[in-house]
């Protein structure tokens, strides 16, 4: 490690609250899915900045959109209309499934999940929300109350009444707690942190019907699994389910904080002014980006690449031998090792250039690249995972 690299890191630790175990190198630049360190070495990303670069490290065309839109105004709050909020709002909408026909900005996935929350207590006059075992909704107080790994929710006390779980992919635990006191169901589709876990169709399905005959709301938590993850815009629309409600953040605008919440036009025609509000939600930098973000993925068929290249990640790792199993959809994908944790071989990874993440599953590698990855990074990734001998 250079000096350089060791006085940054000396700085970074010296002045920032130690809330992160970090990698031990200082990225400086991107691109596509690489990045590179202040020592000059160049690492394969697969982790994305934690699913959040979908267009890969500074697409030109993101970089363009934001330096221009920054060159006629930076930012004003949503007292005023806007001509990039306005198309950026239009766009949104359009890639979502009907009938979601209004969205309500706002800066992170964990106040994404808390308004949600917020618009499904206010609507229905109930107080419960209903949640699964594994999932994560983010570190605030209502989405905390909603996630499902207790490592999170360690020495914070008092925990946000109102919230319940249920065994994801458990229709009956579901229809044993859903009531008329049941505000909404909330869950992520594919459980990304929990260790990629997924459930059938049937569940998606008799879900919907449980919230339907309760009166509940139901709310599709695609921090991570939109914007393309899976192959599709949206998690939401497969097996004929649409939620009442979509959460998004991360990758919406290729790495510049937002989220919104996606509702029809019967949620948003009983939401008054002043019942919502964010000062930097639908900011002016941030929809410049989601807009070039939407035509990104649009224009250079990112969501077939996703589509076809997750086929073939697939079919590499069945050959990978210290696998025993994977899942996941598209670029959303946990790989489990028949021995050892997964953070031996995300270490040994990184030793050998490879950027990887971990789960709350101990067993579980997860990978979560940019939907630019192709197939000459998946032979690179699959062989040095073959090589990795323990």
């Amino acid at each position: 490690m250079q000096p350089q690299t060791e006085s940054l890191i000396d700085t970074e630790e010296r002045y920032q609250a130690p809330t992160y175990k970090k990698f031990p190198f200082v990225i400086t630049h991107g691109e596509d899915v690489w990045v590179y360190t202040a020592d000059g070495e160049k690492y394969l990303d697969l982790y994305g900045g934690h699913a959040v670069v979908a267009t890969g490290h500074s697409h030109p065309r993101i970089v363009k959109a934001i330096t221009e839109q920054a060159g006629r105004i930076i930012f004003y709050s949503n007292l005023v209309y806007s001509d990039t909020r306005a198309r950026a709002a239009r766009k949104l909408i359009e890639i979502a499934p009907s009938p979601l026909t209004k969205t309500f900005f706002v800066n992170s996935g964990t106040e994404a999940n808390e308004n949600a929350m917020k618009i499904a207590r206010m609507l229905t006059q109930r107080t419960k929300i209903i949640s699964f075992e594994g999932g994560f909704h983010g570190r605030t107080p209502a989405s905390l109350a909603a996630t499902g790994l207790a490592k999170y929710k360690q020495n914070v006390h008092p925990m946000l009444e109102g919230h319940t779980h249920a065994e994801f992919g458990d229709i009956d635990q579901v229809e044993a707690l859903i009531d008329e006191e049941t505000a909404a169901v909330l869950l992520e589709p594919i459980q990304s942190l929990g260790g990629v876990r997924m459930a059938p169709p049937e569940f998606f399905q008799a879900l919907r019907q449980a919230c339907d005959r309760a009166g509940a709301m139901l709310i599709y938590d695609e921090v991570q699994t939109g914007m393309g993850r899976t192959g599709e815009y949206f998690f939401a629309g497969r097996y004929g389910v649409v939620p009442d409600m979509i959460t998004l953040a991360k990758a919406i605008a290729s790495g510049i904080p937002m989220g919104a919440v996606l509702m029809s036009d019967a949620i948003s025609g009983e939401i008054k002014a002043g019942d919502l509000g964010t000062t930097f939600g639908g900011g002016m930098i941030a929809c410049a980006a989601m807009e070039a973000t939407i035509d990104v993925i649009r224009d250079e068929r990112l969501l077939e690449n996703v589509r076809t290249n997750a086929e073939y990640l697939f079919s590499r790792l069945k050959a990978v031998e210290s696998v025993e199993a994977f899942g996941g959809m598209g670029y959303i994908v946990g790989i489990r090792f028949k021995q050892n944790d997964a953070k031996l071989y995300q270490q040994l990874l990184l030793e050998r250039k490879i950027i990887t993440g971990l789960s709350d599953d101990p067993r579980v590698l997860r990978l979560l690249p940019p939907l630019t990855l192709r197939k000459a990074e998946i032979d690179l990734f699959a062989d040095e995972l073959s090589a990795v001998k323990l």
